[in-house]
């Protein structure tokens, strides 16, 4: 159903920096690390309007074979086809962002089972996630200086982040049975919608230990754990250099589109 076959997992293991290994907890963890690390979140291609789509070729030789980075979808059905070519047992699912409020059930992200154990595998989740979070009510993880619980209401799991202000939920999510279509449709809303957050300005988000840096328009936000956060604006005869400082690297008529937006 999810096309894996089709990925090319050496290219994969290379791009991220990362030997083939067996399955295992602490494997599942270093994937997700060093796929986090290597892949930027992105959303430029919506942007300029030349998404090539989410299927796993267009997934690959953007992410992989040109070194771009992407969203959700194209991070986490990337990271589910080299688990399940490793031999994890992966199930994709559909979360509600900020469950909360009125956010929309448009965020993809995994559960991936190993040595008897179940994981959220999050790696699309702008810069979140660097690791992968037990599925066990009340478990607390520090992802990269921020800590993130996980609880559990019926089926339904919820994601929180620790902040000033107490526990902000991220998303939920539940088993509920996720097609290739239905991430198709997903992407067309995320990528088209006018009131997406994706389709009125650029957003790219790098996290490494005790950092998270955010480009929102032209807003770079900078960010360490128990510290107020820091914000410059970007002009854009700065844009070239500040995206490539997060690791996207676009071409001279990719930077001249851009900065007409």
């Amino acid at each position: 159903m999810w096309n894996i076959e089709s990925l090319d997992l050496d290219a994969y293991l290379a791009r991220i920096g990362h030997d083939r290994v067996a399955p295992s907890p602490e494997a599942l963890r270093s994937l997700h690390r060093a796929h986090v690390l290597a892949i930027p979140f992105e959303n430029i291609d919506v942007i300029l309007g030349t998404h090539p789509g989410i299927s796993l070729e267009a997934i690959q030789a953007k992410l992989v074979g040109r070194q771009r980075g992407g969203y959700c979808y194209e991070h986490a059905l990337l990271f589910g086809a080299a688990l399940e070519q490793l031999g994890f047992d992966v199930v994709r699912r559909v979360a509600r962002v900020q469950p909360h409020k009125a956010g929309p059930r448009t965020h993809a992200l995994l559960k991936v089972g190993v040595a008897g154990e179940e994981f959220l595998a999050d790696v699309g989740f702008g810069a979140g996630q660097l690791y992968p979070t037990p599925l066990k009510d009340g478990v607390v993880v520090d992802q990269a200086g921020w800590d993130h619980r996980l609880t559990q209401d019926g089926d339904v799991w919820t994601l929180s982040k620790q902040t000033p202000e107490g526990w902000i939920p991220q998303h939920a999510s539940n088993d509920e049975p996720v097609r290739p279509i239905d991430y198709e449709v997903y992407h067309h809303y995320v990528s088209t919608h006018p009131h997406s957050p994706f389709t009125g300005r650029p957003v790219v988000m790098r996290v490494a230990e005790g950092e998270v840096r955010r480009l929102v328009g032209n807003t770079l936000t900078t960010e360490h754990p128990n510290t107020p956060p820091t914000e410059r604006s970007v002009p854009p005869a700065d844009l070239p250099e500040v995206l490539a400082s997060l690791d996207v690297v676009l071409s001279d008529e990719e930077i001249d589109r851009l900065r007409l937006v």
